[in-house]
């Protein structure tokens, strides 16, 4: 790759945020796909690209020839990119993709199972396509990803804190946890662009900290400036937990999924990535810009 041209698929979402000014200083030069025109207005343009980034619309604008691509689109989805990816004359292919693949495959919620089906899917028409036609792909697979106030996971966890002062814990809470940051996650991306050794491989990126879920929660008490106030539920109270998650906002229902799996130990080895792409994810520490709301604001 002598050009370092590189298109993202999905780039205003979380991990777009922290991947594209990444690319940029690494000296990429990056096409940012979007559904829609103006995407650029949902995602500031990291200071200094001197016209290293350009945003396209999808079906709109010129497609541009490229060494790579990287999705961070649901992987499930990335079929529909196929053709595109073809055209562009990409060599190589990095799809983010979840271990959700294999934590969530006993789950009793039918939505749950259907993302796994979809996961492994995706994965498998990715290497399928990819394979047939000469181009290499890197699969990646982080755990529990947080960071810059976006996610769906931790900043849940703490806007539940903010509003009510307290977690809902089921039992001991023991499930031992390794919290992503999506910074982490976006660097493993740029590394998997040139590494040769992650050629036709899937890495598993975890965290650089595992701890228990009690303790990953008592983090957050401690990240806001408060006294950890955990409410310990009996275990029974999980036999109740799904029949009611239809009655709860939507915003409130990840609280029954978390609460099946908190005594569950979801851990995963991220050594092959250490290794192939020099991954070296940093401790659960939550800094100030992770404690924003989707507005960017630094809440207390």
């Amino acid at each position: 790759m002598t050009e370092n041209r590189v298109g993202v698929l999905g780039a205003t979402g979380l991990t777009g945020s922290s991947l594209l000014p990444l690319l940029i200083a690494e000296g990429w030069q990056v096409s940012a796909f979007s559904r829609s025109s103006g995407a650029e207005k949902t995602l500031d343009d990291p200071a200094g690209h001197d016209g290293r980034l350009q945003w396209l619309q999808l079906g709109e604008d010129p497609e541009p020839l490229l060494d790579a691509w990287i999705s961070i689109a649901p992987v499930w989805q990335l079929p529909e990119y196929f053709e595109l990816i073809a055209a562009s004359g990409a060599k190589r292919i990095i799809a983010l993709s979840s271990t959700s693949r294999f934590t969530k495959t006993r789950s009793a919620d039918c939505g749950e199972q259907a993302v796994v089906a979809l996961l492994a899917e995706g994965e498998a028409r990715l290497q399928s396509w990819a394979d047939a036609r000469g181009i290499e792909w890197v699969i990646l697979r982080p755990t529990l990803i947080y960071g810059a106030g976006r996610d769906h996971n931790i900043s849940s966890m703490l806007r539940f804190i903010r509003r009510f002062g307290f977690l809902p814990v089921l039992g001991p809470a023991r499930g031992l946890r390794q919290p992503i940051h999506v910074a982490d996650v976006a660097q493993a991306c740029v590394a998997a662009l040139t590494a040769p050794a992650a050629a036709d491989r899937d890495y598993n990126l975890s965290g650089g900290e595992t701890l228990s879920y009690r303790q990953m929660c008592e983090r957050l008490f401690s990240a806001l400036g408060r006294r950890p106030r955990l409410v310990r539920l009996p275990i029974f109270v999980l036999s109740l937990c799904r029949p009611l998650q239809r009655l709860l906002p939507t915003r409130l229902r990840w609280l029954v999924d978390m609460v099946e799996r908190m005594n569950l130990d979801l851990v995963f080895d991220h050594s092959a990535a250490a290794s192939d792409l020099g991954f070296r994810p940093r401790p659960f520490v939550l800094e100030e810009n992770d404690l924003q709301d989707r507005s960017g604001r630094i809440l207390p």
